[in-house]
């Protein structure tokens, strides 16, 4: 099939265009954009959720993970009818509200999606998210660490549900109930963060510059307020084993997946098995636990 080859689907009543479909994206797991674009309407009722009604930034890779990319912010022109945009501070955002515009965000070569840690027009955080960043790259004690944290929020009365990035490392999220704030959320994260590596001072660090970290994981709490975004759940990721960023349970982290394991030739059997685990975890309050940090902890 010739690789400039141009066409279109009709999906939700509406035309998407499609072009070159046998573009390799992934080279080393074989995937084209055509099987990237099925594998996306599989992860659709997923990854959808994590992105709407959130400013959403994508990493755009025309010619494959392996060439040039670049960060999409500002919503593309042409933009096709179906697709919704939001302003926020002179950005022209697109919203992923539609499996078309999923779609046709695939087709450009999107390949990550990153929303942001609010909603549209809000300046509250809509969950809370631990990011730990190793500092290799390759990290062998990196579900240790996630278990370790996991059972620090659990001592705290907190549920909470951890996610390969896709990349090297794990986050681990808080459903939060709607009305703390983002310096609550870095008072409540630098609270644990100081927990976790005194307790641990061999695995963790929250030292800001790679350069004072050492082999240890970077627990980062600094990185969660308006504007910023993250690797959202169920985002594919521009990795050789075309890697998707994955909830996990507990006992799953308990023995020491790698990260790869997870990837868009599988993810789709694994979502049938056991379902959105993101979805399982009711919005936590964290009223309890921030009334009792000393003022010193709050600043």
């Amino acid at each position: 099939m010739p690789s400039a080859i141009k066409g279109s689907i009709m999906i939700e009543g509406h035309q998407v265009t499609i072009t070159n479909p046998d573009k390799l994206l992934w080279p080393e797991a074989g995937i084209t954009k055509l099987i990237y674009l099925q594998k996306l309407a599989e992860l659709a009722p997923y990854l959808m959720p994590r992105c709407r009604n959130r400013l959403l930034t994508t990493i755009r890779y025309p010619g494959g993970i392996h060439s040039p990319f670049f960060y999409q912010k500002n919503a593309p022109e042409p933009l096709p009818d179906f697709v919704t945009t939001a302003w926020h501070e002179n950005i022209r955002y697109v919203v992923l509200d539609s499996l078309p515009t999923l779609l046709w965000l695939g087709n450009l070569a999107s390949i990550e999606f990153h929303p942001s840690l609010h909603y549209i027009g809000e300046a509250l955080p809509c969950e809370w998210i631990i990011d730990l960043d190793p500092s290799r790259e390759e990290e062998p004690r990196i579900m240790e660490a996630a278990s370790y944290v996991g059972d620090i929020l659990s001592s705290l009365g907190l549920k909470s549900i951890p996610k390969t990035s896709g990349a090297t490392g794990v986050q681990v999220i808080v459903p939060v109930q709607y009305g703390i704030t983002f310096d609550e959320l870095r008072t409540f994260g630098h609270f644990v963060a100081r927990y976790a590596t005194e307790k641990h001072p061999r695995l963790f660090t929250i030292e800001r510059l790679k350069k004072d970290r050492g082999d240890n994981i970077y627990f980062d709490y600094l990185q969660h307020y308006g504007g910023k975004t993250i690797a959202a759940a169920y985002t594919p990721r521009a990795k050789k084993a075309a890697s998707v960023s994955t909830p996990l349970t507990w006992d799953e982290v308990r023995k020491n997946p790698h990260p790869s394991e997870f990837h868009l030739l599988n993810i789709a059997e694994r979502l049938q098995q056991k379902g959105d685990l993101l979805s399982e975890v009711p919005p936590q309050s964290l009223d309890s636990i921030l009334k009792h940090l000393s003022p010193k902890q709050r600043t």
